[in-house]
């Protein structure tokens, strides 16, 4: 049985320790899915840097609800529409590296999209792929360990979310 993804306190407690007292920055995250009717698959994308496998995230704007952020996110990254929960599925902590080098650590609050349109064109079309994947292979390919916790968990009742 899956369990709702560790807290916020032991979450919080992991970035102290990885990163010492240096403060998190917000990130937001959409987890795109769509119901096949043979399960629940969920839409991954390329990093532009690393070409490694994530779902889309960006920083939220001024005033902006988190969730139509992460929305938007989706939209921009990867064309998607769909949507958005205002439930967050869950969080995770990673080290982000900005383009003078430094490392900051991000706290990124993941939301889930049901996903209902796919654009041919969109703006990051170039520099992106997308694929949807099972949530097992999903879980395979994403890199950090508390989104791939984040996908198991979501992808065991994704209704509960709606």
């Amino acid at each position: 049985m899956l369990t709702r993804p560790t807290t916020h306190n032991h979450l919080a407690e992991r970035v102290r320790r990885l990163f010492g007292t240096a403060p998190c920055r917000l990130q937001v995250a959409a987890l795109p899915w769509r119901d096949t009717g043979d399960g629940v698959e969920i839409m991954l994308i390329t990093s532009r840097d690393t070409g490694r496998w994530v779902i889309p995230k960006g920083w939220p704007e001024a005033k902006e609800p988190l969730c139509e952020a992460a929305a938007r996110e989706a939209g921009e990254e990867a064309g998607l529409r769909g949507t958005v929960s205002p439930l967050e599925a869950g969080r995770y902590f990673y080290a982000k590296m900005l383009s003078s080098g430094k490392e900051v650590p991000c706290e990124v609050l993941v939301f889930p999209l049901l996903v209902d349109k796919v654009a041919d064109q969109w703006k990051e079309k170039r520099a992106r792929t997308r694929k949807w994947v099972r949530s097992s292979e999903a879980v395979r390919m994403l890199h950090e360990p508390d989104l791939c916790q984040i996908v198991a968990y979501f992808c065991a009742d994704p209704h509960g979310f709606a």
